[in-house]
């Protein structure tokens, strides 16, 4: 897969008023050309009015009503153009541009774009005047010329986000600060950070027992702790995690199987077929044939 593209390389040489940090568009400043799969190397909330298609991570979706769309750096995505009319607003930001007035925000913790989130929020007629007001609001100011338009950029887009996580049910994410849910989001922080993999980074942590040597616990104990908050164990996650990895490289790169074994930390080819057919009852080459 490709290095995460930037900003930048995202638009090419029709970006106009680039920031490094935050930028917002209307949807109309660019022709609707898809989006080719890759990660990109920043976040990106969408307001989406149109037809449209977005293959995120194995997931592929259609959006066929107003909607919130949520990326993030460490999922790949793409996105296609069904309607021709595509109406709406996006914002382009680095987490750097929240942790200015917090040091200590981590956005990978929030509910939209946290291991597992939904990346496509559906926006009722009676919440689309209101989040379509923000965009505007955000448009506005980051074309105007106040002198700290940028803290009221960043409190701007703290709202929308709240707007969406108040679209979640209660149970998505009220969260229960015991011990055991601790643990385990160390735990999916610390086995997210392992991806994406590429041919000279292979992934190295394939184990339980080296997890819980990392997060300083026996490995029963992040066992019991997963399937008490995620009903889980933690191998059911790492071989989860490692088969949505696996079909992203097989279906939306030109890598051969040998090559996406090794990024996976699998010694022999052999090894890596057996266990991929074990998860999916696929092989990986009929996976790739099945999405040529």
């Amino acid at each position: 897969m490709k290095k995460p593209e930037s900003v930048s390389e995202y638009f090419g040489d029709k970006l106009p008023n680039a920031g490094s940090r935050f930028n917002i568009y209307e949807c109309d400043d660019f022709r609707a050309k898809p989006v080719p799969y890759n990660r990109r190397d920043f976040y990106k909330i969408t307001l989406q009015f149109g037809t449209s298609r977005l293959e995120y991570a194995d997931k592929g979706i259609l959006i066929d009503k107003p909607a919130l769309l949520f990326t993030n750096p460490r999922i790949p995505y793409s996105w296609e153009p069904i309607s021709e009319e595509q109406k709406g607003y996006f914002v382009l930001f680095t987490e750097e541009f929240l942790q200015d007035t917090n040091s200590d925000f981590a956005i990978e913790n929030s509910p939209l774009f946290r291991l597992g989130a939904d990346p496509v929020y559906y926006v009722s007629p009676e919440q689309v005047t209101y989040i379509l007001q923000i965009f505007q609001n955000m448009h506005k100011e980051f074309h105007s010329d106040y002198v700290h338009k940028f803290e009221l950029l960043r409190n701007h887009l703290n709202v929308l986000m709240h707007e969406a996580i108040k679209m979640q049910p209660v149970t998505n994410y009220l969260e229960n600060q015991n011990a055991s849910t601790r643990i385990s989001s160390l735990f999916l922080e610390l086995l997210d950070r392992q991806f994406p993999v590429d041919l000279q980074r292979p992934l190295t942590l394939r184990a339980p027992n080296q997890y819980a040597e990392l997060l300083s616990v026996h490995v029963n104990h992040l066992n019991r702790a997963l399937k008490e908050v995620t009903g889980k164990t933690t191998t059911e996650h790492l071989n989860g995690r490692i088969v949505l990895e696996a079909k992203a490289l097989i279906v939306h790169t030109d890598w051969n199987i040998a090559e996406i074994s090794h990024s996976l930390g699998y010694e022999y080819p052999t090894y890596f077929n057996n266990f991929f057919k074990k998860q999916t009852g696929s092989s990986p080459t009929l996976l790739r044939e099945q999405n040529a």
